[in-house]
């Protein structure tokens, strides 16, 4: 079992560019030194938890192209890029009507608007955009601070309880072999 968890790591290694292709390649050569940092692609504590919450904030402030806006982001901010780019496939085109229709009841609660339960579709484009714009947006932007507030703390908490678990267990061993 072991060697196929092995070989399907491999081959996902293989389709991954790796540093060389990124560094020569022409778009990204001016700024191949900042992307390829190795703090970057560490998981460590701070720069993770600064990735979930770049990737989920991204996720949710923009409709398209997050990866890369995320990415640079992440190398403003000194967060984990592979971490951030797998956040931001929490809005995708699967579930981004969900999140809409979440991001509408929710920013209609907060301006004070009763949420239509009927969608009409033969309203004009201004009608529809005036009815519904702003409420999504109101919402999609508190999911964008919350979700990335949420998520930050969520990794250092779960980081504090690995690190306690670790502690505890490596006590309890010591105890043992006394």
């Amino acid at each position: 079992m072991k060697k196929d968890a092995d070989d399907w790591l491999g081959k996902a290694r293989d389709w991954v560019p790796g540093k060389e292709f990124l560094s020569s390649h022409p778009w990204l050569k001016p700024i191949a030194h900042r992307v390829l940092d190795g703090q970057l692609w560490r998981a460590q504590n701070e720069t993770m938890a600064r990735g979930v919450a770049v990737g989920l904030f991204w996720a949710f402030a923009i409709p398209a192209g997050q990866i890369i806006v995320a990415v640079a982001h992440c190398v403003w901010w000194r967060a984990n890029i592979p971490v951030a780019a797998l956040m931001t496939m929490v809005t995708n085109p699967l579930t981004i009507g969900f999140w809409l229709w979440l991001a509408y009841q929710l920013g209609a609660l907060m301006m004070g608007d009763v949420a239509q339960s009927d969608v009409t579709f033969s309203a004009l484009p201004s009608q529809w955009i005036a009815n519904y714009a702003w409420p999504i947006l109101l919402g999609m932007a508190t999911f964008a601070v919350g979700s990335a507030l949420m998520g930050y703390l969520c990794v250092k908490l779960g980081w504090r309880i690995k690190m306690v678990y670790k502690k505890i267990r490596r006590r309890s061993i010591a105890e043992m072999t006394r």
